[in-house]
């Protein structure tokens, strides 16, 4: 390992444990595991922490691991998260440690775990000259299961004593150029929320609809009012995305009206603002319609992750520690924010930090033709695990040296 004012800069060289992160990145991915319980997962982080001086705690309600390193010197606290959690897909890759659990690491969560643990071994090894604490977030039920609000609920930001100063994560890209980092100041992920409609009617036989009410073709104009209302009610320069993702039918056969249609929509949006017309107005444009026609309306909204907004300050202190790193030609500025989301959102609402993504396209994948994450032939290369470990370790040293 190089010392602080080793080459380039670097307060740590992560190349002498990349054949261990990638025999652990690739144990984790051949038992993936989805939502909140990852019992198999859990056990592999707790494995590869043992034996380390660390004050380890398990979640209650969830197989979460919160891993406390503290220096030995004084200092403030600074936070490390990787998700944990698989994607319900069945993996369509021929790789020799594929997955065969039904569930897939579509999503790199596997490099996230094995990146961070490679950062909390760097760390360790220089701890006597730490001047602070790190918590490392190892947290489950990122895909949709608010894993980090639950984490949040049950301590981890309390979990060194003292609240963190600042939060950061890293999170890997199947698509971009291996070792390119992109982050932005800002919103850089949307916020995601449903809405669940059902358009209730009365039933009766297709061949007499005029005996009946019928809410298919109903269901239908609500489809179209709610792709208009997004595309001329909501300002371009604070986009959302509106996307019906499910319409099914209470029908008994097909030659029978259906009782009821229930449409479900997924909503992104970038800003509170956004979020609350949508919320407010969606509602009784759909219930109109109904009316309009006879039909009974019912709508539920339901919550899922807030906007991710990355803390200026924290974020401009980060751009200079990655190009110091790797060199300015590495790292990129996203001009806008993505439209997915993260539930990291939860921990910057409550600290400052950054999220920053790590390209791991393999280079023997053609850029134009890479298979985008969540799809069930995603590859990763995770020769980029000494670059994602020494990145983690590198910000929180320089966050608790530069407080």
């Amino acid at each position: 390992m190089s010392g602080a004012g080793g080459a380039g800069g670097r307060p740590f060289d992560g190349s002498a444990l990349l054949d261990d992160l990638i025999d652990v990145r690739r144990r984790l991915h051949a038992c993936a595991e989805v939502g909140l319980d990852l019992p198999d997962t859990q056990a592999v982080i707790l494995e590869e922490l043992a034996g380390l001086d660390l004050e380890v705690s398990l979640g209650r309600g969830l197989s979460s691991v919160t891993a406390v390193l503290r220096g030995g010197r004084p200092g403030p606290v600074v936070l490390l998260r990787a998700d944990m959690d698989a994607l319900p897909i069945v993996e369509a890759t021929v790789l020799p440690f594929a997955s065969t659990t039904g569930a897939m690491h579509a999503c790199g969560h596997d490099l996230h775990m094995a990146g961070l643990l490679g950062a909390i071994r760097l760390l360790h090894e220089r701890r006597a000259e730490l001047p602070g604490t790190v918590v490392a977030m190892f947290q489950p039920g990122e895909e949709g299961f608010a894993g980090g609000r639950l984490m949040i609920e049950e301590g981890v930001l309390d979990a060194a004593g003292e609240r963190p100063v600042a939060a950061y994560t890293v999170h890997v890209d199947c698509v971009t150029d291996g070792g390119s980092f992109v982050t932005r100041s800002g919103p850089i992920m949307a916020s995601a929320s449903g809405l669940r409609v059902r358009v209730g009617g009365t039933g009766g036989h297709a061949a007499f609809p005029e005996h009946a009410i019928d809410p298919v073709p109903v269901a239908a104009e609500i489809v179209l009012a709610l792709q208009s209302f997004v595309a001329r009610r909501v300002p371009a320069t604070d986009p959302a995305v509106l996307s019906v993702t499910r319409i099914t039918s209470e029908s008994a056969a097909a030659n029978v009206l259906a009782t009821g249609v229930v449409i479900e929509a997924n909503i992104r949006t970038l800003s509170r603002e956004t979020f609350t017309l949508l919320r407010e107005r969606l509602a009784p444009l759909v219930v109109g319609i109904g009316e309009a026609h006879g039909c009974a309306v019912t709508t539920e909204y339901v919550d899922s992750y807030p906007v991710t907004v990355n803390d200026p300050a924290e974020t401009s202190v980060v751009l200079g520690v990655l190009d110091g790193l790797d060199g300015a030609d590495h790292v990129s500025r996203m001009p806008s924010p993505s439209m997915a989301s993260e539930d990291f959102a939860y921990v910057l609402e409550e600290v400052p930090g950054t999220l920053v993504f790590l390209g791991a396209r393999p280079t023997d994948v053609d850029p134009d033709h890479a298979p985008g994450m969540h799809s069930p032939t995603a590859v990763f290369d995770d020769g980029v695990l000494a670059m994602q470990a020494e990145t983690l370790a590198t910000l929180a040293w320089h966050r608790l040296t530069h407080p």
